[in-house]
C-alpha cells in the first residue's frame, strides 16, 4: 500500500479517527509514510488508537466546535491533507426525527467538513501541493427508506465537494470524496448486523461486502499524487452497486 501510494512527508489530519473506517485511515496513512493527526470525540478510542500506533498524534475535539478543530489543527502544525471522515450514524423514520437530530447530524457532517477545509487553508504551505477528502455515500444519490438525515446529509457533503473542488482548485488543492457502501464498521454494525451485510452481498454485483481495506486503498490513492489530476469526484467503493441499483 505504502509503494503504491506513497505519502512519504505528507501531514493529514483525520477526523472521526478513534474507530471503524477512520482508524483504518490512520493506520493506513502511517503506513505511507505520512504524519497524522487523529482527532475524535471520543476519548477512550483515541488512547486505543493511540496504544496500537504509538506514532499517532491524538487530540480529543468535537468537530462540529469550529474553535476546538482549528485549535486542534493548529496544534499539529502545517497540514497537507484532510480526511473528513466524522459522522453520526443514526437512522429514523421520518416521524421519529426530532430538531435535535438534525442538528447534531448536520453539525457533525456538514459543520465538521467545512471546518476541515478551513483548518487545511489556515495551515497548508501554499507551495505544496494538498487534498481533502470528504466521506459521502451512495445513500446520498439514492431513496433509502428511514435515512431521510443521513441521506440528506450525505448529498450535501456531495455537493460540497463538487463547490470546494472548483473554489479551491486554482489554489492546488484538490477535493475529492469516497463513497464507501456495504462495510460493516463497528459504527455501522451497531445499526444494522453483520449478518444483514452478508445477506446484502448478493446484491453487489461483486458478490461480497466491503473491507475497511478497500475504502483505505481508495482514500489513499485520492491523496496520493497517483491522483493529482482529479479534483471533483466521488468516488464509490460499493462493489458495483452504485452501477447496478
Amino acid at each position: 500500500m505504502a509503494n503504491r501510494f506513497d505519502l512519504s512527508g505528507r501531514r493529514v489530519l483525520i477526523t472521526g479517527a478513534g474507530r471503524g473506517l477512520g482508524s483504518a485511515f490512520v493506520a493506513g496513512a502511517l503506513a505511507a509514510g505520512a504524519e497524522v493527526a487523529a482527532l475524535d470525540i471520543d476519548a477512550a478510542a483515541l488512547a486505543a488508537l493511540k496504544q496500537r500506533l504509538p506514532a499517532v498524534h491524538t487530540a480529543v475535539v468535537d468537530v462540529s466546535d469550529r474553535h476546538a478543530f482549528l485549535a486542534a489543527a493548529a496544534a499539529f502544525g502545517r497540514l497537507d491533507c484532510v480526511i473528513n471522515n466524522a459522522m453520526l450514524i443514526r437512522y429514523d423514520v421520518i416521524e421519529a426525527v426530532d430538531d435535535a437530530i438534525i442538528d447534531r447530524m448536520l453539525a457533525i457532517g456538514i459543520k465538521g467538513s467545512i471546518w476541515g477545509a478551513q483548518a487545511l487553508l489556515a495551515q497548508r504551505d501554499a507551495h505544496r501541493p494538498a487534498a481533502i477528502l470528504n466521506l459521502a455515500s451512495p445513500t446520498g444519490e439514492r431513496g433509502f427508506a428511514g435515512t431521510a438525515v443521513y441521506s440528506a446529509v450525505k448529498a450535501a457533503i456531495g455537493s460540497l465537494t463538487r463547490t470546494l473542488a472548483a473554489e479551491l482548485g486554482p489554489r492546488g488543492i484538490r477535493v475529492n470524496a469516497l463513497a464507501p457502501a456495504s462495510i460493516p464498521t463497528p459504527g455501522a454494525t451497531a445499526i444494522t448486523p453483520r449478518e444483514e451485510y452478508e445477506r446484502r452481498s448478493v446484491r453487489f454485483p461483486l458478490r461480497r461486502i466491503g473491507h475497511e481495506d478497500d475504502a483505505t486503498s481508495a482514500a489513499l490513492f485520492l491523496l496520493s499524487d497517483a491522483a493529482s489530476f482529479i479534483s471533483g469526484e466521488i468516488l464509490h467503493v460499493d462493489g458495483g452497486f452504485s452501477a447496478s441499483a
